[in-house]
C-alpha cells in the first residue's frame, strides 16, 4: 500500500494526509420531516470546517489535510469505494452509515492498517457486545445518552418515570438504554406504553395524548423513545399531568446544539455559519470530532504512519479539546469518545451530565454510557 505524502525542499518534510467522508443516503419517515428535515450536507459540512481549522496549526508543521466525500445508495458500492480509496493509500476514513454497513466494513478492515470512524449509529450494541475492533465511535451511544438524562433526574429528584415507545426497532433500542439507566441511577418506571395510533396529531394531539399518558400512579416526568420523531414532539403540554417530557423530545441529550456557547464554542458555531449558512447540528459535530482527532494526533507525532498515528489515537496519552469543557479521549475497551452530554430544549442550555457528585474511580465522564466491567469489549 502507498502513502499519500508530499515532501517540501526545506528542512522540514511535508506530510499530506487523505481523508474520505463516505455517506449511505438515508429515508425521511417522519410525519414531521418536512419541519425537522435533516440539512443537507449533515456531517460533510463538519468535516470540512475540521479540515480548515486543522490547517491552522497544520500550515507551521507543513501539514495539508484533503477530504473526500462520497454518497451512495447502495451498501456495495459504499464497500467497493473504501477498498478503491484504500488501494490508492488512504486509511482514514469517517462513515455516516447503519450497524449494519459498520459491521461489514469493520470486517473488510480486518488485517488492515485503517481506522474507520463511525459519526452517526447510536446503537449500545456496538460498544456493550458487537465490538468493532477498527472502529471508533464520535457519535455518542444511547446508553450515554439515557444516562445523561437519568442523572439529571436523579439530580432534580424525578424519580417516577411515565415510558413511552415508539414501535421501530429503533425506538425500543432507546427504551431498552433508559430500562438499563433507569435502574442504574435507581428511577421508577410506574407504567410503561407503547404508542401504536396511526392519526395525523397535528388534528388530535389535545384530545389523544392526554387519554392516553392517563395512569393509575403520578408520575414526575414522561420519557419518550421516538427517535424518527413520529409522535414524540406532539407530548411536551398535552399530557395528562403537567410533567416535563424528556428523551426523543422536550429535554433532549445531545453532543451539540446551536445553542451551545460556552468554552469557546461560540467561536465554533460562527465559524461553521460561515461555512454552511445554518447552524452545527450533531453530525456535523461527530464528523468535526473524527477529522480533529487524526490531525490533532499527527500534529503531536508528526509522522505520516498509519501504525504510529492509529496507535497514538487510541492511546491514553491522546486528548482532544472540543469545545466542551474538557479533554476528550477514546474508551480503549469500546473505542467510544468519553464526553460531556448537553441537555438541551430546543431554545437554552439547561445542564450538562455528567452531573455535580456522580462519582467514579478514574473519570466521571465514564459514568455516561458503558464502562469498562459493562461491556464485553476489551
Amino acid at each position: 500500500m502507498s502513502l499519500i505524502f508530499g515532501c517540501s525542499h526545506s528542512f522540514a518534510q511535508a506530510i499530506e494526509l487523505n481523508i474520505s467522508y463516505l455517506t449511505l443516503t438515508k429515508k425521511q419517515s417522519s410525519a414531521l420531516a418536512n419541519v425537522l428535515k435533516e440539512p443537507e450536507g449533515s456531517g460533510y459540512y463538519g468535516a470540512v470546517l475540521a479540515i480548515n481549522d486543522s490547517h491552522t496549526t497544520g500550515k507551521f508543521l507543513k501539514q495539508h489535510f484533503n477530504l473526500n466525500h462520497f454518497s451512495f445508495k447502495n451498501e456495495e458500492k459504499l464497500l467497493q469505494q473504501l477498498q478503491s480509496r484504500y488501494e490508492l493509500g488512504e486509511f482514514i476514513f469517517l462513515l455516516d452509515v447503519p450497524l449494519s454497513l459498520l459491521n461489514q466494513a469493520n470486517t473488510w478492515a480486518k488485517e488492515k492498517q485503517v481506522l474507520l470512524f463511525n459519526v452517526s449509529e447510536s446503537a449500545d450494541i456496538l460498544r456493550s457486545s458487537q465490538c468493532l475492533d477498527a472502529v471508533l465511535h464520535t457519535v455518542p451511544s444511547n446508553a450515554m445518552r439515557a444516562d445523561a438524562l437519568a442523572q439529571w433526574l436523579l439530580y432534580r429528584r424525578l424519580n417516577k418515570v411515565l415510558l413511552i415507545s415508539g414501535k421501530k426497532g429503533q425506538d425500543l433500542q432507546l427504551t431498552k438504554s433508559f430500562k438499563r439507566s433507569a435502574k442504574r441511577f435507581g428511577l421508577k418506571i410506574i407504567e410503561e406504553k407503547q404508542w401504536d395510533f396511526n392519526t395525523d396529531l397535528r388534528r388530535s394531539a389535545q384530545s389523544e395524548i392526554p387519554l392516553f399518558t392517563q395512569t393509575r400512579q403520578p408520575y414526575d416526568v414522561t420519557y419518550v423513545a421516538d427517535k424518527s420523531k413520529d409522535f414524540a414532539e406532539y407530548l411536551p403540554f398535552n399530557t395528562y399531568l403537567p410533567r416535563p417530557v424528556i428523551g426523543s423530545a422536550g429535554l433532549e441529550a445531545l453532543s451539540w446544539h446551536q445553542v451551545i456557547e460556552q468554552w469557546g464554542a461560540i467561536q465554533l458555531q460562527n465559524r461553521f455559519q460561515r461555512l454552511a449558512k445554518r447552524p452545527m447540528n450533531e453530525i456535523d459535530f461527530s464528523a468535526y470530532l473524527g477529522v480533529r482527532s487524526v490531525a490533532q494526533a499527527l500534529h503531536k507525532i508528526n509522522v505520516i504512519s498509519p501504525k504510529k498515528l492509529i496507535n497514538y489515537i487510541r492511546s491514553p496519552a491522546f486528548e482532544l479539546a472540543a469545545y466542551k469543557g474538557r479533554k476528550l479521549s477514546f474508551r480503549s475497551w469500546n473505542g467510544q469518545l468519553r464526553m460531556p452530554m448537553a441537555l438541551i430544549q430546543p431554545h437554552a442550555l439547561v445542564s450538562q451530565s455528567p452531573q455535580s457528585g456522580v462519582l467514579h474511580p478514574t473519570t466521571e465522564l465514564d459514568t455516561l454510557g458503558f464502562d469498562f466491567n459493562e461491556s464485553k469489549c476489551q
